[in-house]
């Protein structure tokens, strides 16, 4: 498999530790200057399991912000598990993004001068058909700490989106039409143009082949099922705050009938708005037009007036470049939803 994306050169050292088939935590005992992932300086964004050994997630798009002194920070990680290493970008200071494969228990992160600076680590891609729902994980990010002079940060936004859907909303193809870690890229999909340009914190959830009836790859239950949960057996964080959810299902129903797929929809937008009573919910036309007419009518007859159906049927156009494939749009796809979401949630917001 081609590796043009990896180039970065890495800083990295080898800590060792006890590992039992699960996540486990890669920690050297008694360095005082690591950061437990569970510490209030780290801040997360999207679907992380944290406990202070880990901070885990399976999601691309997902963000991790921290603050330090100094010109080096060490990024730890337990890929004792990992089998299929999930791609993550870095930048310091709002700088270019590097990326590095955490295929390693240390990822050092530079910076120029002493400092303070800020660095972010967005997850690119978390590969889609490895297992990355029930532990031990083959797949996704697994942060066992941070070392270095971690400072205090203030909240960074007020908004809050949350994106719920399928491998379009992961960001699968939208560089290229092979389906790779390569060619993924969550951060250059919709949600995450969405957030940044809203500045607004960022939940960001896609599984491929998943839809509210169908399951998805790498052990994912349909979504429903999967709602509520980071992974098997570790809940998220709910979504009452969150100001718009977002909804991108249906695509990968097509085999289900329209009376079992409004049921399933009804019932998952039924989780939704238990989930999150104040948030306005976008309930999107796939891409592709799958099981629009059901959807359009499940939010007709729900009647509640902070659930609106989307029609995208005019967004996106396969005649100009807007698709890697038939279904995944590609990064130039990804630009035009993203902009039409936002003028859609500036206007609700």
């Amino acid at each position: 498999m081609r590796r043009t994306f990896l180039t970065a050169a890495l800083t990295a050292a080898v800590i060792t530790g006890p590992v039992g088939g699960g996540v486990q935590p890669v920690m050297a005992s008694g360095d005082s200057n690591i950061v437990r992932p569970d510490d209030g300086r780290l801040a997360y964004e999207g679907h992380w399991g944290r406990t202070p050994d880990a901070a885990t997630t399976v999601n691309s798009g997902s963000r991790l912000t921290f603050r330090f002194s100094g010109d080096t920070a060490h990024a730890l990680f337990d890929v004792s598990s990992i089998t299929v290493p999930a791609q993550i970008y870095v930048s310091v200071d709002g700088g270019p993004k590097r990326l590095y494969a955490v295929d390693r228990n240390v990822i050092a992160i530079e910076a120029t001068g002493r400092g303070p600076h800020t660095a972010e680590l967005s997850v690119k891609d978390v590969f889609s058909r490895a297992n990355r729902w029930t532990p031990p994980l083959e797949t996704g990010v697994v942060l066992t700490g941070i070392r270095g002079r971690v400072l205090p940060q203030h909240a960074r936004y007020v908004r809050q989106l949350a994106f719920y859907g399928d491998s379009i909303t992961q960001g699968v193809l939208a560089l290229c039409e092979v389906n790779t870690s390569d060619c993924a890229d969550g951060t250059a999909a919709y949600p995450t143009l969405v957030a940044d340009a809203l500045h607004a914190s960022l939940t960001q959830v896609g599984f491929g082949r998943q839809g509210v009836i169908q399951t998805g790859n790498g052990g994912v239950p349909a979504a429903q099922d999967a709602y509520g949960w980071n992974y098997a057996g570790s809940s998220a964080d709910p979504d009452r705050r969150a100001d718009v959810i977002v909804v991108n299902q249906g695509t990968n129903d097509a085999a289900y009938g329209p009376a079992e797929f409004r049921a399933a929809y009804r019932a998952y937008l039924g989780r939704l708005r238990s989930a999150a009573p104040r948030a306005r919910i976008l309930a999107l036309r796939p891409f592709d037009g799958t099981h629009a007419d059901d959807i359009a009518a499940v939010v007709d007859e729900l009647a509640d007036r902070r659930v609106e159906f989307v029609d995208t049927s005019d967004w996106l156009s396969l005649s100009d470049g807007d698709f890697n494939g038939t279904v995944h749009p590609s990064a130039q796809g990804h630009r035009k939803a993203a902009d039409r979401l936002i003028a859609l949630i500036t206007k609700e917001l």
